[in-house]
């Protein structure tokens, strides 16, 4: 019992302030196409994502940048995300979602693309984007960028964390440490807040929210 303690102990201190980061290479990127597909379609019905996070993200976004017309939301599988996210800012906000598996088709809100991909129409457009899938990305730093470029001159990106992202295989390519993945973001853009929400389950999201503004000036 002491054991395991101290295990989970030293593994929550490492989590918060050893700057971890580790990536799975594939040999092309057509591997890496047919590997999140097919870890899609296992998936399909799954979320990761819960109700209660994004009711937490909606009420902070509408607190802290105004009025809220339009998101983007990366990697949404069965489109859950851009549902709730309409449920709790409003129905009249736009909410679109990526999905790079053929059955985006099969969910509203939905289209098939890749979240390393920026379509022109986008970049400048949205008020905020939210992805808890930056692990399966096998490119993070572009990720990054592409997805800040989309914002407006108010607008805030959002990515999700856990100590489940900690570790990689051929579907998750990309793994940090909360302190890890801080250290990436800080490289090139600006932590506007990190977000810290204890689900129903006790499981234990952060929620890293980026701005704008690439200047990075965090103090986080």
């Amino acid at each position: 019992m002491l054991i395991s303690l101290l295990k989970k102990a030293k593994n929550l201190i490492a989590f918060h302030l050893k700057e971890d980061i580790s990536y799975f290479r594939y040999s092309s990127m057509a591997d890496y196409k047919q590997a999140q597909i097919l870890g899609n379609l296992r998936k399909e019905s799954q979320v990761w994502a819960q109700e209660e996070g994004i009711k937490y993200i909606a009420n902070y976004l509408q607190g802290n940048i105004g009025s809220v017309k339009c998101g983007l939301c990366h990697g949404t599988r069965n489109g859950a995300e851009q549902a709730w996210f309409k449920k709790y800012l409003g129905m009249h906000v736009q909410v679109l979602g990526t999905e790079i598996s053929p059955t985006a088709i099969k969910y509203p809100d939905t289209i098939e693309w890749d979240f390393h991909d920026v379509k022109p129409e986008w970049v400048g457009k949205f008020d905020f984007i939210y992805s808890n899938a930056l692990d399966h990305s096998h490119n993070p730093e572009l990720c990054l960028g592409n997805w800040v470029s989309c914002l407006n001159s108010n607008g805030v990106l959002v990515v999700e964390w856990s100590s489940s992202h900690v570790n990689v295989d051929g579907l998750d390519p990309f793994g940090a440490s909360l302190a890890g993945i801080k250290h990436l973001v800080r490289k090139k853009h600006k932590i506007q807040k990190i977000l810290k929400h204890k689900n129903k389950d006790r499981s234990v999201r952060y929620y890293i929210v980026i701005s704008s503004n690439s200047k990075n000036t965090s103090l986080y």
